[in-house]
């Protein structure tokens, strides 16, 4: 997994609340086992007519939020199915960080686990977010975990809240193996012990 450590970057405005796993990645794109590919439907139902075309108005197919690595949005974001693509597919189009007011918790959860930061914050600080996105490319936001803040393009600071064990996980690039990997020795000495002391096994 990415290490996530500071990123600055252009963030993409979306003041939608409920936005669910559906909206995110559409059923039929659940097919899939493999964590990349996924980022061409992200939000496709909003992103594509039905002839497969790009709708003008929505925000990611807008010229100055196409490499957009941040997301502003409303509150709830992530709710409905726990559908893991839904990071995934969030990540593979390059977004690293998701700011809300709120986030369902499974999804907040699987963030972590796929190198993604989501940040959540009190209303009034995510409006001043916001409308700093809707300035576009020009202007880029700067989030630092390690001192978990984050810097507005005016230079406007707020600081945010990381679980200490979920945030040493995004700063070494951990995940779920990765942490069982950490203890390889450990497993590897058990292993042995156990094949001597129990050779029927």
């Amino acid at each position: 997994m990415d290490k996530f450590d500071t990123l600055t970057g252009i963030a993409a405005p979306m003041p939608l609340i409920n936005i669910d796993t559906d909206m995110i990645i559409p059923k039929q794109f659940l097919k899939t086992i493999k964590r990349s590919g996924l980022g061409v439907n992200l939000f496709d139902e909003m992103r594509y007519d039905d002839d497969g075309n790009e709708i003008p108005g929505f925000v990611l197919n807008q010229d100055a939020y196409r490499k957009a690595e941040i997301l502003v949005a409303g509150d709830n974001f992530g709710c409905g199915s726990s559908r893991e693509h839904a990071p995934w597919a969030i990540k593979d189009f390059g977004i690293r960080c998701v700011i809300a007011p709120s986030f369902a918790d499974i999804f907040f959860n699987n963030c972590f686990k796929n190198g993604i930061l989501p940040i959540a914050l009190p209303q009034a600080q995510v409006d001043v977010l916001m409308k700093d996105a809707e300035k576009g490319a020009n202007a880029r936001m700067t989030i630092d975990l390690d001192n978990q803040t984050i810097t507005t393009s005016e230079g406007e600071v707020f600081a945010f809240e990381v679980d200490p064990f979920k945030k040493h996980c995004l700063m070494n690039g951990l995940d779920d193996i990765g942490l069982t990997m950490e203890k390889a020795e450990a497993i590897a000495t058990f292993e042995t012990a156990a094949q001597q002391s129990r050779p029927w096994v």
